[in-house]
């Protein structure tokens, strides 16, 4: 019996986003915003920490930009 496809492993899976952080993630994360202290907090019942995916947007090309004025170009060579 084969295996689904969504259900394989890539080696590019393991690099994927996740939204669920483990305990040690989560200590790391409150570390950073100074809300957990070694020692003097609990591991136990830590607060929810957001693990949002960032995503940066690429460049748009500026209508002045390529190779002149694109549509007006097109029909021009079609009408010769």
């Amino acid at each position: 019996m084969s295996l689904h496809r969504s259900l394989k492993t890539k080696p590019a899976g393991l690099n994927q986003h996740r939204n669920v952080l483990n305990r040690a993630e989560r200590i790391d994360k409150l570390k950073g915003d100074d809300q957990f202290e070694d020692g003097t907090t609990s591991p136990m019942g830590l607060p929810k920490v957001g693990s949002r995916k960032i995503k940066l947007a690429g460049k748009k090309k500026a209508e002045g930009d390529g190779d002149g004025d694109g549509d007006g170009e097109a029909t021009e060579t079609a009408a010769e």
